[in-house]
């Protein structure tokens, strides 16, 4: 079983590919992948630039990422309330080749901050428009006050319950 896991956000330090990439090796007998949003640069996505360049390279990477997986752990970050502007110009990118970014793979769909709502807002708003994409969501986790609630040295939960709470989550997920 392979897992592409990511967090939506360009930080080098990304609290939430430090949570993606614990919830991926959560998962048993699995092959994980841990993509960096920095692989994928692009121009802002416009269509005067899709019409001089054409489909981008990087963009067709990232689908070929999707489409070699049998689960998807995305950690949603929260800007103002939304999609990091990275995370939207690869999708913005990647709809222009296949709409259908998320190929209907089992997704966990998480979100976290340093604040006391866990990034609430994206994730609701990822849970809402990524089904229309092909997200194909099993389950979400929020991981609220990140600095409070993870041990980053030694990279997993520290609470006890929110890590049981994400470890049941996980124990099960259905990947059917």
């Amino acid at each position: 079983m392979k897992i592409i896991a990511f967090g939506a956000s360009p930080s080098k330090n990304s609290i939430n590919k430090k949570l993606a990439t614990y919830a991926a090796y959560l998962f048993e007998n699995a092959l994980v992948e841990v993509l960096d949003l920095n692989d994928f640069q692009m121009p802002i996505f416009s269509v005067d630039i899709e019409k001089e360049i054409g489909q981008h390279e990087l963009a067709k990477i990232f689908l070929a990422k999707m489409a070699s997986a049998d689960i998807l752990v995305v950690s949603m970050v929260e800007n103002n309330g939304n999609y990091s502007a990275a995370f939207k110009n690869i999708f913005d990118w990647c709809t222009r080749i296949n709409a259908k970014v998320f190929q209907k793979k089992p997704m966990l769909l998480m979100a976290t901050s340093t604040g006391a709502k866990g990034g609430a807002s994206v994730l609701g708003i990822a849970k809402n428009a990524f089904p229309f994409y092909g997200g194909n969501i099993k389950a979400t986790f929020s991981l609220p006050s990140f600095d409070a609630n993870f041990d980053v040295e030694n990279g997993k939960i520290s609470n006890p319950e929110l890590d049981n709470q994400l470890k049941e989550i996980i124990k099960n997920f259905s990947i059917v």
